[in-house]
């Protein structure tokens, strides 16, 4: 249940920019992208900014329960690896919001991640984590081209719809560990995928 409550407080931080409409930001949510909340100098950064690390403190400490509950299978622990490396990712993007190397190596986790969901889930959720790896590319598709071919037009709306698809993607592991808990072993280890 920890590994669960840490993604969850992770998957709710990770969406904690909707403040931005019940507070003044000054920022359109239509052309500006949501990193822009954590700059210096926005009124509300500091609380964005918090948020933002303590949903990737989450994240990053949920990797250790993922990995004792991962199975044994190297694409599970892979997993559970970009999880709690997603957390790094999201400390280090509200700290330097404006970088793209962090922008790069969020996309890359997510990429990774839902892959290896879709290599080693059982069928029914190997659907959704394919079907969340096509939509974790396609959004990273969309704003790549609305910044190079669009001038950056709308993509205030793709970077939010982003981080709306990735916190759902948080959601959706959570349940899967939560509808599997039982399939932890008395030794702490699932057994549902030692053997793939």
């Amino acid at each position: 249940m920890l590994a669960v409550t840490l993604l969850g407080i992770g998957m709710l931080g990770y969406v904690a920019w909707v403040l931005e409409f019940f507070l003044p930001t000054g920022l359109s949510p239509i052309h500006i992208r949501v990193e822009n909340l954590y700059l210096d100098g926005q009124r509300f950064a500091p609380l964005f900014k918090y948020v933002q690390v303590v949903a990737g403190g989450a994240l990053i400490v949920s990797g250790l329960p993922l990995m004792r509950l991962s199975p044994l299978h190297w694409l599970a622990r892979l997993t559970a690896a970009t999880v709690a490396l997603l957390g790094v990712t999201v400390v280090a993007g509200a700290l330097f919001p404006q970088s793209p190397w962090v922008t790069l190596l969020t996309n890359l986790v997510f990429v990774v991640g839902e892959a290896s969901l879709a290599l080693w889930w059982p069928p029914g959720w190997r659907a959704s984590a394919f079907i969340g790896l096509l939509l974790v590319l396609g959004t990273w598709l969309g704003v790549l081209l609305l910044e190079s071919l669009g001038g950056g037009q709308y993509v205030g709306i793709v970077t939010r719809l982003q981080m709306v698809l990735r916190a759902v993607l948080l959601g959706i592991g959570a349940a899967y560990l939560f509808r599997d808990r039982h399939m932890v072993s008395a030794h702490g280890r699932s057994a549902d995928f030692a053997g793939g």
